[in-house]
């Protein structure tokens, strides 16, 4: 393909942008933002810093002028610093990432007991649960990441799984207190200073999170136990599968947020009907170029597409709970 003169910019996902964005800093600039990220942020961009082995100066002026453009030509000289940084990293980052980090810049939030369990590896945290009371056990996964939540699952037997998944189920509110001394008690292990005021854990919705990143054979077992609840559980999950439910301008919505990289690598994993729907939803040209890249791709490990496939499922999750998109096989309905 010849390069013309007025060759359209490539399209940066969020991720990328984020990565392309402290890459071109100093290191010093980076540091400082990296350190008021969450695990998940920080593992995410890392990751993707690392895998960016072919940035050209374009990508770079291209990242630095939709950012220029998103804050009004403001810089941080003459005008309130807190829009000044709310702007710049909503932009770079996505507001859903951007939300917490800001909260802590500007609010000069810590880390609280029960984040840190966040920063922690999986089996470490299953370790330290592991002798817990099967309801502090469900307040923590509760607590967690939905993906991390499953890992730390992992580490257990299967009766144990079924029984936090179970409790995580029936888990709506924590009272304010107990919640308090179980973050304390953490606090103390990990030489904390901070409070939490998170009261509201847990429900069907979370233990239906959790599961889209568990074994299936989970899911037979709660039902086995309470079949009213596996089939609550099941209506409110949302597999890479069901986005061929979603409507077509939910699926635009959704490109919009996603790298080329990740979707080619999902999409090695999706069967043709959804292949399809994709490719209906873009332009016809870059349409073509995304069925160069997937013949050109070759063998990927199932690994890295199930990988790709969740980050895509976790953007269509908060475009859901933004009321962007409607998830059509998450249970609701539209009126």
């Amino acid at each position: 393909m010849s390069e013309g003169e007025n060759k359209p910019a490539r399209k940066i996902g969020r991720l990328d942008a984020a990565a392309i964005l402290l890459l071109s800093l100093g290191e010093a600039d980076a540091a400082q933002i990296l350190k008021h990220m969450g695990p998940k942020e920080v593992q995410r961009v890392g990751a993707r810093m690392a895998q960016l082995d072919n940035v050209s100066q374009e990508d770079v002026e291209q990242v630095t002028d939709e950012i220029l453009e998103a804050v009004g030509g403001q810089t941080g000289i003459g005008v309130g610093a807190d829009e000044y940084i709310r702007n710049l990293l909503t932009q770079a980052l996505g507001e859903d990432k951007a939300a917490g980090l800001i909260d802590r810049i500007l609010m000069g939030g810590n880390t609280t007991g029960l984040d840190t369990l966040k920063w922690m590896e999986p089996r470490a945290v299953a370790d330290l649960i592991r002798y817990e009371h099967p309801q502090i056990q469900a307040i923590v996964i509760s607590y967690l990441d939905p993906d991390q939540a499953s890992e730390v699952l992992s580490n257990f037997d299967d009766k144990v799984k079924l029984d936090i998944v179970m409790r995580v189920s029936s888990l709506e509110t924590v009272q304010p207190q107990a919640l308090q001394e179980l973050n304390n008690i953490l606090e103390k292990q990990f030489s904390s200073g901070s409070t939490s005021q998170t009261t509201k854990l847990g429900g069907v919705k979370r233990a239906a999170e959790i599961m889209n990143f568990m074994d299936p054979q989970l899911m037979e077992s709660i039902k086995e136990v309470d079949a009213d609840l596996g089939t609550q559980i099941e209506d409110l999950m949302f597999v890479f599968d069901n986005l061929k439910d979603v409507d077509d301008r939910g699926i635009q919505t959704l490109l919009r947020e996603v790298g080329s990289d990740v979707l080619i690598l999902a999409l090695k994993g999706a069967d043709e009907e959804l292949q399809e729907k994709i490719f209906r939803n873009m332009s016809k040209r870059a349409a073509e170029l995304l069925r160069d890249d997937l013949e050109a791709k070759g063998p990927v490990r199932v690994s890295e597409v199930e990988t790709a496939q969740k980050e895509i499922l976790t953007i269509a999750r908060r475009l859901a709970d933004a009321g962007e998109i409607v998830l059509g096989g998450s249970g609701e309905e539209m009126l």
